[in-house]
């Protein structure tokens, strides 16, 4: 699955100290070699060159009360 900007993903990545955290992708950029990469931004800071086998779409219900608007 690709992500786009501003999709709200999970970091899996047992290196970084934002593992197990919602993000969202605030860039996209391709390799040379025709693969995606993606910068996630998150709460306190942000994670450059992330594959995209290290994350995955977050649950909707951690999306949190932004998208409840009634």
């Amino acid at each position: 699955m690709s992500f786009e900007k501003g999709d709200t993903v999970v970091l899996h990545d047992e290196h970084s100290e934002y593992d197990g955290q919602v993000g969202e992708v605030s860039q996209v950029s391709e390799t040379m070699f025709g693969d995606a990469t993606y910068m996630i931004q998150f709460e306190d800071g942000q994670e450059a060159g992330i594959s995209e086998d290290a994350i995955e779409a977050a649950p909707d219900e951690e999306l949190g009360d932004e998208d409840e608007e009634e």
